[in-house]
């Protein structure tokens, strides 16, 4: 079979949507005929992304297998997915990129007879008759409210790290909140030209409980009669540079200090413009005068959030509600706006409840107007995934060029769908309190320097591999160059910006270079490699495994971990192991040399053999890492092992390519081989006691909260007491610290020279943690008696 040619097109190496499905448009209820400069319009909508999906086995009318390792004969599906696109521009430009809109939509319009533009906010209304001249389509007016909380309810269940404190000037000033199982109920406080507060306690049911005429509209109409700016941003800036000290009365002013008995510290506000209360009534700023408009726009900032966050968190407390969501106009991730918020809010409730902001919160209407008229986003059959490579990151000063026939500066979101339904891993021991990364590299900056220098030096090998993937390819070089500027801006941004993204980890970094590849279309970069490597690796299956029977019990439970480490050390994502088996003759033998002897770093290993002389597990689900000696050579004797003790085992592989990673639908192939090699394998999987299943990932690292639904309900239904973790991705840069209902076995080789020497040891030390339930229990109790003491 030929290489099937994919069925679109580049611009700029973005791929250009096939179809549109559906447009919405919201607009800032602030905005006014007179000053349209400074407000902003969002529009939203669906579109098809054709995307190469390798096909690992494909059967020729004879029967027999493809084998070929010629790209002009690999077999190739082109893979249609869906993306929702939230794209945001100053709303003077909106005739430009209703012109852009209009262009697609014409060209599908024997698809959109019929269809409707679901519109919301204040332009719903001032837009109407140029939506409906420029696209020929009726509009539909959405409640704004209830399109907020849709629009809330979709981010806080599918994007990760969404939500987030703010402490100015904090390390970090960014506190990213761990996704949650159950995000209801919570109050959603929206600060537009008044204030709203919702109470919101499941997908359908909401109400307005309060709410304050005191909001952004006060601040600009106030602002513009104190000051002399007359825009919002500018009264923003303006409240930047301003002293509120200056006008404001504090506690001290009054008491010459702390009032300690009713507990107010000295530089609380008593007053808020109390100390205007003399000014001159020309408003003629003199010498004598002792503030200005900067100090004056600041104390009206304050004055404002104050009152808001007093309201917001007396309505939390009423409610006993400690989830507060604040948005609107007001914020727009404005650090000082946050900041007044998120300071009154903790004074008023005593720190009880936290404000929570949220990284796309000028999307809320735009994405909540558009559900209502999807019929794309099936939350039972799919779940949604931000695509690193084309939204534009937290406070990004770099617009993206979307509309680029129009030259309109955008911000934008891009929403992928994953085609299958997540879920929490249903061992986890506190889903609610699940981090999948060890370290947070927007707090620890030594790691975070390293990291992104690490990332910038390797992604040279990321090109050159990219291009050896496809050496017929007229435009692999063309595309992996455009590759490489993509990937390396987006370090240097994220060097200046950590918190563009939310939690910043090496798991991120590693996941933007897969989504990068992707867009670029080099859908499985190491294809070739794995071939090889699992065909060399099922050459030595037999014998492997014959060595193994012949050792006495003891050793053999010895060796099938130490096989396991060996085979992890053959991971292309490793630089120095990458350089080991590019220029020498690297093999089992030599890779169980280079192991640490032990005791290891961590040395787990005479406790798991201790459990082994114990019953048989029911069911042990194994988290697999790489191709090749890895898998074959190090998880399948030990998964070999389980099933002769009667132990049911699922083999968890990744649902989509990421570097030399066995997916899925390799694991399937390689078990078949094994079978032929094996007849332990080959029984288990006849009687179903040997699984492969996918995990719904798609990178080296493993995020527990969103596992393929079908492996979660699995998990639950099987009954299963062992999770096998493997790998410095699955195992140490995530997952470490994850507790777990079961037993867990953590396996890796910590292959990075820097990370060795941080953690205590050298180059290739071990980590191998078992760990039982009860023991970790106890462990932490007795960690918190002594943090106490």
């Amino acid at each position: 079979m030929k290489f099937m040619k994919p069925a679109f097109q580049f611009n700029m190496y973005r791929y250009v949507p096939r179809q549109f499905y559906g447009f919405c448009v919201q607009r800032h209820m602030t905005d006014t005929v007179k000053n349209p400069g400074g407000s902003l319009t969002k529009i939203a909508y669906y579109s098809t992304v054709s995307h190469r999906r390798v096909i690992y086995e494909t059967e020729k009318e004879d029967g027999q297998s493809l084998q070929s390792a010629d790209e002009d004969h690999r077999v190739y599906e082109v893979s249609e997915g869906a993306r929702l696109h939230f794209v945001k521009f100053e709303t003077k430009y909106i005739e430009s990129c209703l012109d852009f809109v209009q262009v697609n939509l014409v060209n599908t319009r024997d698809k959109m007879i019929g269809k409707s533009i679901k519109a919301t906010g204040g332009g719903a209304y001032k837009y109407t008759e140029l939506l409906q001249q420029k696209l020929g389509l009726s509009v539909d007016k959405e409640d704004e409210m209830s399109c907020l909380i849709k629009g809330c309810n979709f981010l806080l269940k599918n994007i990760s790290d969404e939500a987030f404190m703010y402490q100015r000037h904090g390390n970090p000033e960014y506190k990213f909140q761990t996704a949650d199982p159950n995000i209801f109920p919570y109050l959603l406080v929206n600060i537009g030209s008044g204030v709203s507060i919702m109470k919101v306690e499941s997908e359908g049911s909401y109400e307005r409980i309060g709410g304050t005429a005191t909001g952004g509209g006060t601040f600009w109409g106030l602002g513009s009669l104190l000051t002399k700016a007359k825009e919002f941003d500018e009264l923003l800036e303006l409240a930047e540079k301003g002293d509120h000290r200056n006008v404001d009365m504090l506690v001290r002013d009054i008491y010459g200090g702390d009032y300690k008995m009713l507990g107010l510290p000295g530089d609380l506000i008593a007053s808020s413009f109390g100390k205007a209360m003399h000014c001159h009534k020309d408003r003629n700023f003199n010498a004598d005068t002792q503030f200005s408009e900067a100090d004056l726009a600041r104390s009206l900032l304050f004055t404002i959030s104050n009152d808001i966050g007093q309201v917001a968190s007396l309505y939390a407390m009423m409610h006993k509600l400690n989830k507060v969501y604040f948005g609107g106009y007001f914020l727009r991730n404005h650090p000082l706006s946050m900041h007044t918020v998120s300071f009154s809010i903790n004074y008023w409730s005593r720190g009880q409840v936290q404000a929570l902001f949220l990284r796309h919160e000028g999307y809320l209407g735009a994405i909540g107007a558009f559900l209502k008229g999807a019929e794309e986003c099936d939350a039972d059959k799919y779940s949604w995934l931000e695509n690193y490579a084309g939204s534009s990151g937290l406070c990004s000063p770099i617009p993206i060029q979307v509309l680029s026939t129009q030259g309109v500066p955008v911000d934008q979101l891009e929403i992928d769908r994953w085609e299958s339904a997540v879920a929490y891993c249903p061992l986890l021991c506190d889903p609610a309190n699940y981090v999948p990364d060890t370290v947070d590299l927007t707090q620890d900056t030594e790691a975070r320097e390293y990291w992104l220098q690490c990332f910038e030096e390797s992604v040279d090998k990321f090109v050159s591999r990219a291009i050896s993937s496809q050496p017929h390819s007229l435009t692999a070089k063309e595309r992996a160059s455009k590759f490489k500027e993509k990937y390396v801006s987006r370090l240097y941004y994220l060097k200046h910006q950590p918190f563009a993204y939310g939690n910043l980890s090496v798991r991120s970094l590693l996941d933007t270079i897969e989504h990068c590849m992707k867009e670029f279309d080099f859908p499985d970069p190491y294809l070739l490699q794995k071939q090889m490597e699992n065909d060399k690796a099922l050459g030595l299956l037999g014998k492997r495994l014959e060595y193994l029977d012949n050792l006495e019990w003891f050793p053999r439970q010895e060796m099938l971990i130490t096989s396991i480490l060996a085979g992890n050390m053959f991971d292309w994502g490793a630089r120095e192991v990458a350089d080991l088996m590019e220029n020498t003759d690297f093999g089992f033998h030599e890779a169980r040399s280079k192991i640490q002897a032990r005791p290891w770093l961590v040395d787990g290993l005479d406790k798991w053999i201790d459990r082994l002389k114990g019953p048989p597990h029911k069911c042990a689900t194994i988290f697999v890492d790489n191709s090749g000696i890895d898998i074959v050579l190090g998880i399948l004797p030990f998964a070999r092992e389980l099933l002769q003790r009667g132990t049911k085992v699922i083999l968890c592989a990744n649902s989509a390519p990421a570097l030399n990673d066995v997916t899925h639908s390799e694991l399937v192939m390689l078990l078949k081989q094994a079978a032929a090699v094996c007849g332990v394998i080959r029984s288990a999987l006849n009687a179903g006691t040997l699984i492969p299943m996918e995990t719904a990932q798609a990178g080296p690292c493993l995020d527990l909260s969103r596992l393929n639904l079908d492996l979660a309900n699995a998990m639950s239904s099987q009954g299963v007491d062992l999770i096998v973790l493997e790998g410095m991705g699955r195992a140490l840069h995530t997952n470490l610290e994850a507790l777990f209902t079961c037993e867990c076995l953590k396996i890796a080789v910590i292959k990075n020279r820097w990370l060795a020497t941080r953690l205590g040891g050298d180059m290739f030390s071990v980590l191998c943690k078992y760990e039982c339930p009860n023991e970790v229990k106890e462990d932490r109790k007795q960690q918190g008696l002594n943090a106490v003491k």
